[in-house]
């Protein structure tokens, strides 16, 4: 089997994205990935209790295939489409191994990140529970996630999702550059 080694062009892609937002809009569907975890908690009786989760879920059903595609197209390019491990740039891996990850190149998550020893630490486990509050309660009080914004209110010139994506850009430029070094 040969493997593909690149990405796909910007000009292949670009449009690809671009139809399926057509088609979406055509449709009167939005697209977003954080929406799925309402329809999910729906589905398990959630609005029973909070009437944030009581919508008619089975009308949204059709974004957890998109989940489904997204989970099983990772494994995918994974399995089947990567021959290596991605390398960076060597300035980054510098930058990184001042700060003690040095896994870099050699794996596609940092193990001093990822992996179950890090994670089961008090110090990893903080940052997981943390870092996904962080998250979620993000998503919910911007309406929405990166790729909901990003690419469907983007797509529809929606001011509120310029605004969240400027928001989720330096809020991403200040983790990085401060406070991911006081962590790490």
């Amino acid at each position: 089997m040969e493997f593909i080694t690149q990405t796909w062009q910007w000009y292949v892609a670009g449009p690809l994205i671009a139809f399926t937002m057509f088609l979406l809009i055509k449709m009167g569907k939005k697209f977003g990935m954080s929406s799925n975890l309402r329809t999910m908690c729906s589905i398990g009786g959630a609005g029973k209790r909070v009437d944030f989760f009581n919508f008619d879920w089975k009308k949204d059903v059709w974004n957890l295939y998109v989940v489904a595609g997204v989970i099983l197209g990772g494994f995918i390019a994974l399995q089947f489409l990567s021959p290596a491990v991605p390398q960076i740039n060597q300035d980054v891996v510098l930058k990184l191994q001042d700060i003690g990850i040095n896994s870099t190149n050699t794996t596609f998550l940092p193990t001093e990140l990822f992996s179950m020893e890090s994670m089961l630490t008090v110090k990893g486990f903080s940052i997981l529970l943390i870092g996904g509050f962080l998250v979620g309660f993000g998503a919910r009080y911007a309406g929405g996630c990166t790729s909901g914004h990003a690419i469907s209110g983007l797509s529809n010139l929606q001011l509120p999702s310029l605004i969240a994506v400027i928001g989720f850009f330096i809020g991403g430029l200040v983790m990085i550059h401060l406070i991911f070094p006081l962590i790490f």
